[in-house]
């Protein structure tokens, strides 16, 4: 049991085997979500995007297969995330089209006014203060730039309660608590999306004005 909740908590911040071993199991499991919630980002073709929180790099180079003439910067605060990102994505970085960063969502030292789509993929659950954090990514984001938000739960489903006991630090949110976290970062016109799978899958979209 001990072991099980050490390679739980490894969805926090990836390190060593067991990091490597759950961000495999993570690309896995989380591939389904986010090809849904790409399929429904149809927005106008970002220049700038960044990825936060990248995990093992998949998703952000499904976003540039998804958008040909953009550029991404992906960035976690786990050196092995960005280690097994830069790897995944050899060719998107020799081309130009990629940067990886190591770095914080709760204090971005990123360009601000610069990108024009911010995305999150299965990460708010591990991000300090929500609000903060989200105020952070609105900073970042050109006027009329877009912020994605995925998550497997709408917080309320019996599974996600059986992980949040396990696992240190893991908070989960409902969609009307993520919109308000959003419209007090600054954010408008959000959208909810839901697909009911074994969890009920959750995809906002929320826009800077």
């Amino acid at each position: 049991m001990a072991l099980l909740k050490k390679f739980l908590n490894q969805t926090r911040k990836p390190e060593g085997f067991l990091g490597n071993l759950m961000l495999s199991v993570m690309s896995l499991g989380h591939a389904k979500i986010a090809d849904w919630a790409m399929s429904l980002l149809n927005i106008p073709e970002p220049e700038y995007i960044v990825e936060l929180g990248c995990g093992n790099g998949r998703d952000a180079g499904k976003l540039l297969k998804k958008y040909t003439f953009s550029y991404l910067t992906a960035i976690d605060y786990s050196p092995l995330s960005v280690e097994k990102t830069k790897k995944k994505n050899k060719k998107m970085i020799a081309a130009g089209r990629m940067t990886v960063q190591e770095c914080d969502v709760s204090n971005l030292k990123l360009e601000p006014g610069k990108f024009d789509l911010a995305t999150a993929f299965e990460t708010i659950y591990f991000w300090p203060d929500l609000k903060k954090c989200f105020a952070e990514v609105h900073k970042v984001l050109k006027t009329s730039g877009h912020f994605m938000i995925v998550m497997e739960t709408d917080g309320r489903d019996k599974t996600i309660q059986w992980f949040k006991e396990k696992i240190d630090g893991m908070n989960t949110y409902t969609p009307e608590e993520i919109k308000e976290a959003l419209e007090y970062a600054g954010f408008s016109e959000i959208t909810i999306h839901n697909k009911l799978r074994f969890n009920n899958w959750t995809m906002v979209l929320a826009k800077k004005i």
